[in-house]
């Protein structure tokens, strides 16, 4: 049971290393804050006055600025944890397959950083690149279970 609970820990301090890792190397931008002006003006848009109304279409064009920006993050937030997905399935599979308990750790750690990297891919306003997105985590799951659970399961049963 021990052993269970240390691989599932692994896996997630390692998601979260990454994901940490990524947003303090590369911070997430800000989204602009709600002019104090408006926050409690109760006014309908056509009761107004001209400098509200001026104040408001700045703020919505920093707002759709913000927008653009957050979409290019999440894109580009979604590829590094990918290629940190794939490093650490990667480690799994060579370096680390002496070590069951490491092994399994950073399996998971790498499936749960793809994870991220897909949610955080989802904050892209691009639907082909979320759809590229989710194919190739689909693929690199396919072909980590066939390494994992089929080609090393035979050769372990040909050790015995």
């Amino acid at each position: 049971m021990l052993k269970f609970l240390y691989i599932f820990f692994l896996g997630v301090i390692l998601a979260f290393f990454v994901g940490l890792g990524i947003e303090a190397f590369y911070t997430s931008p800000k989204a602009p804050e709600y002019p104090t002006e408006l926050q409690y003006n109760e006014k309908t848009p056509s009761q107004m006055s001209a400098e509200d109304k001026q104040i408001q279409k700045d703020y919505d064009k920093s707002m759709a600025d913000y927008q653009k920006v957050a979409a290019i993050h999440g894109r580009n937030t979604s590829m590094i944890a990918v290629v940190a997905s794939i490093l650490l399935l990667v480690l799994s599979l060579t370096i680390l397959l002496n070590s069951s308990i490491l092994t399994d750790g950073f399996l998971l750690g790498g499936l749960l950083t793809l994870l991220y990297a897909i949610i955080r891919g989802f904050e892209s306003d691009n639907s082909m690149y979320r759809f590229a997105l989710v194919t190739v985590g689909l693929v690199i799951v396919m072909v980590l279970g066939y390494i994992k659970f089929i080609k090393l399961g035979k050769n372990k049963g040909r050790r015995r």
